[in-house]
């Protein structure tokens, strides 16, 4: 099984994950922002990725910080979790609508690491979480996790949709690109023959 535990702490944040790329998207986060807490469970859930999340802040509540060491650690715990990514089938893609709103997102585990975001809301906040963060965690996951993710809001009105539905799509692309392929065993998937 691909599990893999990581422990990160800084002088602001403490940040433990536990990740079970095998699983059937169970979630427990706990990072002190609920909003975040809420696409976190819901990239577990549509990724089929058990996930356990407890951040603590050590110094000062700063939800840039929080939100950067959560995804930074995350990322970390998901490259440790696919190790030498052989056999997988490396890339994945979805669209998903939510309502008015539709996202898309693609990704490639080939250890090259890079994001591409565009998105545009109409509020700076929802809930708990500033919406700026958003491209933060993507961009912290992709470099932490050697994930090349391109993700894009195509259209909506609800904020809350908006990124709902891209963090939906983004669980779905990991699941597809994490997968086995029974015929890429024992191999990895570039002409190079290996990854990164």
């Amino acid at each position: 099984m691909r599990i893999a535990s990581f422990k990160r702490e800084t002088l602001e944040t403490r940040v433990e994950v536990y990740l079970n790329l095998d699983g059937v998207g169970e979630a427990k986060v706990d990072t002190g922002i609920s909003f975040l807490d809420h696409l976190l469970e819901t990239l577990s859930l549509y990724s089929f990725i058990d996930t356990t999340i407890k951040t603590v802040y050590v110094d000062r509540f700063d939800e840039h910080h929080i939100t950067e060491d959560t995804a930074i650690a995350l990322g970390r715990a998901f490259d440790q979790a696919l190790g030498d990514r052989v056999g997988i089938k490396r890339f994945g893609f979805s669209f998903i609508p939510m309502d008015e709103a539709l996202a898309f997102a693609a990704v490639d585990l080939g250890g090259r690491p890079y994001l591409k975001f565009k998105a545009s809301f109409l509020s700076n906040i929802i809930g708990d979480l500033p919406l700026n963060l958003i491209r933060h965690i993507l961009e912290s996951l992709a470099y932490n996790g050697k994930i090349c993710i391109h993700a894009k809001i195509l259209y909506g009105v609800d904020d809350h949709h908006k990124v709902e539905a891209l963090f939906k799509a983004l669980g779905k692309a990991l699941r597809s690109a994490i997968e086995y392929d029974e015929r890429a065993m024992g191999k990895s998937m570039s002409r190079k023959g290996v990854l990164g």
